[in-house]
């Protein structure tokens, strides 16, 4: 096991130097060849494309499943529906698995918190299940969860047939729905958090067993933090990739390739077109109040409106552009209002065309105004005639 790490660790390093030893371009660079069935390429606040090949085309995800798997758990975390302290049993159905496994065995117990590790890091096709019974009750009504919640990203090229990604030929996806679903779950929380492990102990003595992830980019590419791997002999080998520099974070999504770290080295080559082709600029960081907007029968007499996740425009080197802003307010609201409750919507566009819009939300909840206080307001007001 050791020699093996050496080796995965050199091997690592010669790729982290050949492609650090690429300039950087100070001018529109041309996408280099991608060694792959289907690609994409997107700016993460957006969802702008910045190249594709073949992102329509039918592809088979392997264990880039688990990314929907972890989106669902968590969301349902989120929602209170379940805790990351849940204890879940293993069936002898999760225990039965082959493939990538952490070797559960029936009737083992482990936290939620734990099972998502095992998925996130370890490929566990037995904990993927084990989950997809706790959240869902059964597998069958997980995946059904699985294939509504695509319907509702937009992931209309996908088709789920389990939670862990060993193949089905009803089971598949496209390049460019992979590329949705990431940027969807680079916004789900804890996600990342999930994805960006490296390294975790899942058993001790007498049978110790150490999970490395198994997405190298999260030691060989700076900036790295998520998502997923993916092979099967029908899918080829998959990568659901995220980076971030500065402000600008990068999707990239490499399907259907054929070489052993070829999944690695397309998306590291992606990524480095991107950030050396593209600049960020931050026009309004995430939990920015863009404006104020005035409540009725309120409190309080307005409440500030922000937006949840960074606002900011990306141009391509050697690019013009001219990039605006339209802040429209679509409602006046009576009180009560809630907090996180939607008052209208911040769209940026460039050159008069809509690129990116982001909800505007209340910052926080304000109370409908109580009778002795709109008395008093009254009183202040005749004391200023």
């Amino acid at each position: 096991m050791g020699k093996i790490r050496r080796r995965e660790q050199l091997l690592g390093l010669m790729l982290l130097v050949a492609m650090l030893c690429w300039p950087a371009a100070s001018y529109a660079e041309e996408l280099p060849a991608i060694d792959a069935a289907a690609y994409v390429l997107m700016a993460a606040d957006s969802g702008e494309i910045l190249a594709a090949e073949n992102a329509d085309a039918k592809r088979y995800p392997a264990s880039t499943t688990k990314i929907m798997t972890l989106v669902l758990a968590l969301e349902a975390v989120e929602r209170g529906d379940a805790t990351l302290e849940d204890v879940v049993t293993t069936s002898e159905y999760a225990a039965s698995m082959g493939g990538s496994q952490v070797y559960l065995y029936p009737g083992e117990t482990r936290t939620l918190d734990e099972m998502l590790i095992a998925v996130a890091v370890g490929s566990g096709n037995d904990a993927s299940v084990a989950v997809a019974e706790h959240i869902g009750g059964s597998v069958g009504n997980f995946v059904d969860m699985m294939n509504k919640r695509a319907a509702e990203l937009g992931m209309n090229g996908t088709h789920y047939a389990n939670p862990h990604g060993l193949h089905d030929p009803e089971h598949y996806t496209t390049a460019g729905d992979m590329a949705i679903l990431a940027h969807h779950a680079i916004t789900v929380p804890k996600l990342l958090d999930y994805t960006g492990i490296y390294e975790y102990q899942f058993r001790g003595d007498p049978k110790p067993l150490v999970l490395w992830n198994t997405n190298r980019l999260l030691k060989w590419y700076d900036g790295a933090d998520g998502l997923k791997t993916g092979y099967t002999s029908e899918a080829g080998r998959n990568l659901v990739a995220t980076a971030k520099r500065g402000d600008m974070r990068l999707i990239t999504v490499v399907m259907g390739v054929q070489p052993l770290h070829g999944h690695f080295t397309e998306s590291m080559k992606l990524l480095n077109y991107g950030f050396n082709n593209y600049a960020y600029q931050l026009l309004y960081p995430a939990g920015a109040a863009v404006c104020a907007v005035p409540v009725q029968k309120g409190a309080q007499a307005k409440v500030d409106a922000v937006i949840d996740a960074n606002a900011g425009v990306l141009s391509k080197a050697g690019e013009g552009g001219e990039y605006t802003t339209n802040i429209n307010v679509t409602e006046f609201p009576s009180a009560p209002v809630e907090q996180g409750a939607v008052l209208g919507e911040l769209q940026i566009l460039k050159d008069g065309q809509v690129v990116n819009t982001l909800p505007l939300l209340a910052k926080e909840s304000v109370e409908k105004i109580s009778l002795s206080q709109a008395w008093r307001e009254i009183f202040n007001a005749m004391m200023t005639l």
